[in-house]
């Protein structure tokens, strides 16, 4: 049995949910074949105001306003030689003056629905087996559903991998490159209770610096928040204590963080990922691309993991567009949004390198965003620093050829 769609999405996290569900609102027909049932946890759960334009354009923006999720107006550091915390706020720069803390469980379902809403078949607990390639073009894919054995194959005009960090083209074509100085490791928790940072910054998430990583908190709505370390991979195996000590050690060692949880109570076991950095070496092929983690993963200092994903997505969902409209096109398509993408991803991977040396002052990180993002100088040091961590800096990418939306799109 084989079905036939316009598209084929795999995966239905940020990046899989924006471009079933863009591609479905611009009347394609689209396959999202998700391993998982939904809701299901996720980290990664602070937003930046970058993720706002797309929330609007997917039609869900005022559901997150209306859920009550907590409201972030910036981010605060304890972060580089003056010990003193500081703080930036997205309204010196950002049309959108805040995002939100969200719970991915909750926020992750909403994004799935409205790709049903919009129009997507989305199937979860469909497993993709294989892909099918025909004369070196990628026209569609093998799964399962549950767990029965029976394979089910979908053929379509183009597939999208937004498989996240299973990132399941990039290992048939074995072209991960992993970035070795950002092979790091978090272990994280949940507290009920504490107190917050005051007035505005009460809903920011705070990042506070602990050779040799940094520890964050994100307050949520109903009196919680998530706390975890990141450090690299080596240096939590050097101290000979497991995760969960590393972790408690410095929440102890910790100035702000430490204060924030003073009568908090740890209500979750403590959990662990990797925070492996990876770039793909190539991101599309005859008939396919990677977007979001299945085409990259960046150290999420800033808690632009979200962000990036849908930015990428979005302009996934333009190329594919543009490719079933003008398929004569494609090659040069595909390459316009892997260069674009590429250079995106560049900048974002060179700054938090910068960043990580903790030994610098405020203003060196704000003119080293300047270097990356602001060459002519045509805003302060200050506001470059606040639209690259924001997400705001390159969210509606020129590609060449590529429209930014189909007209009768925007007009819906």
């Amino acid at each position: 049995m084989s079905e036939e769609y316009d598209a084929i999405v795999i995966g239905s996290g940020p990046a899989g949910a924006t471009v079933s569900g863009l591609l479905a609102k611009w009347g394609r027909r689209v396959l999202a074949l998700e391993k998982e049932k939904f809701p299901r946890y996720h980290i990664g759960e602070s937003l930046v105001p970058g993720c706002m334009p797309i929330l609007e354009e997917l039609g869900v923006a005022s559901i997150v306003e209306a859920s009550g999720a907590t409201k972030k107006y910036g981010i605060s550091f304890i972060w580089g030689e003056d010990p003193d915390p500081w703080s930036v706020d997205f309204d010196e720069i950002c049309p959108h003056p805040y995002a939100f803390e969200v719970k991915r469980a909750e926020f992750d379902s909403l994004l799935l629905a409205n790709s049903r809403t919009l129009g997507a078949t989305v199937i979860e607990e469909a497993a993709v087996r294989d892909f099918v390639f025909e004369d070196g073009r990628c026209t569609g894919v093998r799964y399962t559903r549950g767990r029965s054995d029976t394979v089910t194959e979908a053929r379509a005009r183009f597939v999208i991998d937004a498989s996240g960090q299973a990132k399941l083209l990039a290992r048939r074509f074995g072209t991960v490159a992993w970035h070795d100085d950002l092979k790091n490791l978090a272990a994280w928790t949940y507290f009920q209770g504490g107190s917050r940072l005051e007035g505005r910054k009460a809903g920011n998430i705070l990042v506070e610096t602990l050779h040799p990583g940094w520890l964050w908190l994100i307050p949520f709505s109903d009196g919680s928040c998530s706390v975890g370390f990141v450090a690299p991979a080596e240096e939590y195996k050097a101290t000979g204590l497991t995760p969960e000590e590393v972790l408690k050690s410095k929440i102890d060692e910790a100035a702000l963080v430490k204060r924030l949880l003073k009568g908090a109570v740890e209500v979750a076991q403590v959990r662990t990922a990797k925070d492996w950095s990876y770039t793909g070496e190539r991101m599309t092929a005859p008939g396919c691309l990677m977007t979001g983690d299945a085409a990259a993963f960046i150290d999420p200092l800033f808690s632009t993991g979200v962000m990036l994903a849908m930015r990428a997505a979005t302009s996934a969902a333009r190329a594919v567009n543009a490719i079933l409209d003008r398929p004569e096109d494609e090659e040069s398509i595909r390459q316009g949004y892997e260069t674009s993408y590429r250079e995106f991803l560049d900048v974002v991977l060179s700054f938090v390198r910068f960043f990580y040396d903790p030994s610098k002052k405020v203003i060196e990180y704000f003119e080293e965003a300047r270097k990356l993002v602001d060459p002519d100088e045509a805003l302060a040091a200050r506001q470059d620093f606040v639209a690259l961590i924001s997400g705001l800096y390159g969210i509606e990418p020129i590609m060449e050829g590529v429209p930014p939306a189909p007209m009768a799109a925007v007009a819906d």
